[in-house]
């Protein structure tokens, strides 16, 4: 099941993981599946068509060499070599002729589709011309290799001027057809000519080389012209995708363009509703908390007076931390919408002095907090929201630790802070819920130690919106962690 399953991840890193990728290599092997589909049918066309033609030719050729094996044939074996004589002087037929006295071995050229049309061709019509009694030998060889007079002496050897067999020689490697056929006893007729279109004959290509430049050519085209189109095609999702994650860093991004195809536009348009209806929500659950933080003033303010006029100070003193409580639970609900949600351009930081200007702070208070660690350059992102982030983070640390240790540097593309306190830690089970609101996970639970149990919620989705991540662990020598990384690719936002 290991092996499988490795198996399977191996596979499916090969996989390319982008639409545009995909798109291409299917269309790749589409446009390459058709002309490896067309050439098959352009193959078998042409070798229908040779075939047709070869037949034809050699079909006349055999009756050409029927009708001179029955002119020799005919003449008194005396006049026979007087006769071929003065046809060589008077410059030759189509056909190279000797008389031997035994059968010459043929060094034959290797095996074809074509050839063995022609051989079964000629030998059909000779044996049915000249008589199924003849004895008749066929073969295709080259010239520097054929052998024409008792197997001793080789075309190239023989003169220039013996005839028209000079025509043999250009090109060297074109197929000589070669017929020998037995007339009497000890004497054998040798003819050797070529055929009028002897392409083919060697190896039986169909696909030359030319084609096989312009196939690959077309393919390298076409491929570059479907790469360019379907990223044309693929460039609004990539916008989409773009803008849906620019969403959740910055709600107040300019909407997309609808323009593109039919689907494009509507995949805009619906997305640009979306926003619409996230920022109306935002901006209705904003004044929804500043109406109720502005309304319940006046009732607390009322309800406070009152307590003030109650005799009984032990009850007075009770109503009194209620009206606290529930007015620092207001005034905390509030400030955690406007922290969350912070309305301005993001910039470049100096992270570095950001941190050391939190930390200046907390020493003015008396409370101990080092720096360390350097950042090569700005970071972009929001100041005033990232200030209220690390502020929070750090006010924590103090809260609990009584002393901090803030560290930065540059990391796997972006930047990462670590934020170490002194104190007792947190449980590994309750680690998740102190991103809970109003959740304070001191012993007192009492409300004036201090802090409302919303700055590290806060944090959180301010390092969100930035794209980043927010994780807390306990240290190994004592102590608890936040550690903060933000992408440097917000910088495209």
């Amino acid at each position: 099941m290991g092996i499988k399953r490795g198996a399977r991840r191996g596979l499916a890193r090969l996989v390319p993981q982008s639409l545009l990728s995909r798109m291409v290599i299917v269309l790749v092997i589409a446009v390459l599946a058709a002309q490896a589909l067309s050439s098959l049918i352009w193959v078998a066309q042409i070798k229908t068509r040779n075939q047709e033609n070869v037949l034809s030719m050699s079909n006349h050729l055999a009756f050409s060499i029927a009708s001179t094996v029955r002119f020799f044939k005919s003449l008194p074996v005396e006049y026979r070599h007087i006769v071929l004589d003065q046809l060589r002087r008077m410059g030759g037929s189509r056909f190279f002729v000797t008389f031997n006295s035994e059968l010459i071995n043929i060094s034959p050229t290797p095996d074809a589709d074509l050839k063995r049309w022609v051989l079964e061709e000629v030998d059909s019509v000779l044996q049915r011309e000249l008589g199924r009694q003849v004895e008749i030998i066929s073969e295709f060889s080259f010239a520097e290799s054929l052998h024409v007079f008792n197997n001793d002496i080789r075309l190239l050897d023989l003169p220039p001027g013996w005839g028209h067999h000079s025509l043999l020689l250009h090109p060297q490697k074109t197929p000589i057809l070669v017929v020998q056929i037995g007339l009497e006893k000890d004497e054998w007729l040798y003819l050797a000519t070529l055929l009028p279109t002897p392409d083919g004959l060697i190896e039986g290509d169909y696909l030359p080389a030319e084609r096989l430049w312009f196939m690959g050519i077309t393919v390298v085209l076409v491929v570059l012209s479907l790469f360019v189109v379907v990223r044309w095609l693929t460039r609004p999702l990539k916008l989409l995708s773009r803008a849906a994650d620019e969403l959740g860093k910055d709600i107040e991004r300019p909407p997309l363009p609808e323009e593109g195809s039919t689907e494009v536009v509507a995949a805009a348009r619906t997305f640009n509703a979306m926003q619409e209806r996230i920022q109306r929500y935002i901006q209705d659950r904003e004044t929804l908390f500043s109406a109720i933080s502005h309304d319940l003033k006046t009732p607390i303010t009322r309800l406070r007076l009152r307590a003030e006029m109650l005799d009984d100070d032990q009850l007075r003193g009770k109503f009194i931390q209620d009206l606290e409580d529930l007015d620092h639970m207001v005034h905390g609900a509030l400030q955690c919408v406007k922290d969350t949600t912070v309305h301005e351009n993001p910039v470049n930081i100096d992270l570095h002095y950001l941190l050391q200007q939190i930390c200046e702070g907390a020493d003015l208070q008396r409370k101990k907090v080092v720096l360390t660690g350097v950042l090569e350059q700005p970071f972009w992102g929001k100041p005033l929201a990232l200030k209220r982030a690390f502020s929070n983070i750090i006010d924590n640390a103090l809260f609990y630790g009584h002393q901090a240790e803030v560290f930065l540097e540059d990391v796997n593309e972006g930047v990462h802070v670590a934020v170490r306190d002194f104190g007792p830690g947190v449980p590994e089970m309750e680690q998740d819920r102190i991103f809970e609101p109003y959740v304070r996970l001191e012993k007192s639970r009492n409300r004036n130690t201090g802090g409302s149990g919303l700055g590290l919620s806060i944090a959180r989705n301010i390092i969100h919106a930035h794209g980043g991540r927010l994780k807390v662990r306990n240290h190994e020598q004592g102590g608890f962690v936040v550690e903060v990384w933000l992408p440097r690719q917000y910088q495209e936002v």
